[in-house]
């Protein structure tokens, strides 16, 4: 696929419903889906509408006022792409309150191009989660990694569990010397063809020894034995080189605004 039909599939298949999957509140406010999930509050929507000017900054304040009156979420999150319109919707997030972070790549690609044999330095583990360890352990040490790598929001332990019962979403790790060094996610999307690679962190002390790559094509692996045929990512300037060597394709940017009690 080209990079402008696997961008037309991003935003045929991978924004609102596609990025729903374990929120327990969904309510449509015009062009734009707010959502609830254990960690804070969502905002999508596959365009805008042609809102522009001040018809823009009503529905910004309206999602602002519905998350701060009308929920007990702590934050919410408004996420921007780098190719929608209008241009300055950035700035007119800002001027109500939220802030923006750190910029990431849309990469899009065929799984089979990430299923490759890597060699793990001595003593290096991956695993899946549940897979004949203590699952709860298991989850608890994982969350407690990606809380010292990440400082933004994330899932915690309670919700990551029960994604695990459920059995769609897939945690793995890699282990060394006692510890969890690694981590990510494979989260099939639902009616589609594609799986997204989320939560992807590695110990700062391990990093440029392969593991991260054999996190992703472990995961890649256990995609396309579900019958999933393309991998997606929102990737950091730190993981976007080893994607691309894999043979994914950048398509778009995006940028979380997030609003804070």
């Amino acid at each position: 696929m080209t990079k402008e039909q696997l961008l037309a599939a991003y935003d045929a298949h991978l924004r609102e419903e596609g990025e729903l999957a374990g929120a327990h509140a969904v309510e449509r406010h015009g062009p734009v889906v707010w959502a609830e999930f254990s960690h804070g509050g969502f905002v999508t929507y596959r365009t805008l509408g042609g809102l522009v000017g001040a018809e823009l900054d009503r529905l910004i304040a309206e999602t602002v006022a519905h998350f701060r009156d009308a929920t007990s979420v702590r934050t919410f999150e408004w996420k921007t792409r780098g190719h929608d319109a209008p241009a300055d919707l950035p700035e007119r997030l800002a001027a109500h309150g939220l802030v923006g972070e750190e910029v990431e790549t849309v990469m899009l690609g065929e799984a089979r191009l990430l299923a490759v044999d890597v060699d793990l330095p001595e003593g290096v583990v991956v695993r899946r989660i549940g897979d004949g360890h203590d699952t709860r352990v298991d989850v608890e040490r994982m969350v407690a990694l990606q809380d010292s790598v990440f400082s933004h929001r994330g899932p915690t332990a309670a919700s990551v569990l029960e994604e695990i019962l459920l059995g769609e979403n897939e945690y793995w790790i890699a282990e060394a010397e006692g510890r969890v060094v690694s981590a990510g996610r494979l989260q099939p999307v639902r009616g589609t063809p594609f799986a997204g690679l989320w939560g992807g962190c590695t110990d700062p002390g391990w990093r440029g020894r392969g593991i991260y790559r054999a996190l992703v094509s472990a995961r890649a692996r256990s995609a396309l034995d579900r019958g999933i045929e393309f991998m997606h990512s929102d990737c950091t300037a730190m993981s976007r080189p080893i994607l691309e060597r894999s043979g994914l394709v950048a398509v778009t940017t995006t940028t979380p605004y997030v609003w804070t009690r």
